[in-house]
């Protein structure tokens, strides 16, 4: 075998590896995006239901005053 043709042979495997190297740190870095964007949804999530839950405390509160107080419209 030439010495160019070693050269050839050699710089090719190491560009194949650079290239699997490379897609594989890329798709970790990209899962690890996924999965930063699936744990921000869940709070969200967590956050609407907190939210919702005290809304309706809320409410039923309203009720309960305007049950027991009278209450205008300020009209």
């Amino acid at each position: 075998m030439s010495t160019a043709a070693k050269l050839t042979l050699a710089s090719t495997t190491a560009a194949a590896l650079g290239v699997v190297v490379f897609v594989h740190y890329q798709q970790r870095a990209d899962q690890a995006a996924m999965h930063q964007g699936v744990v921000r949804d869940m709070e969200q999530q967590r956050l609407k239901r907190e939210r919702q839950v005290d809304f309706e405390m809320q409410r039923q509160l309203e009720e309960e005053y305007r049950k027991v107080q009278n209450v205008s419209d300020g009209r």
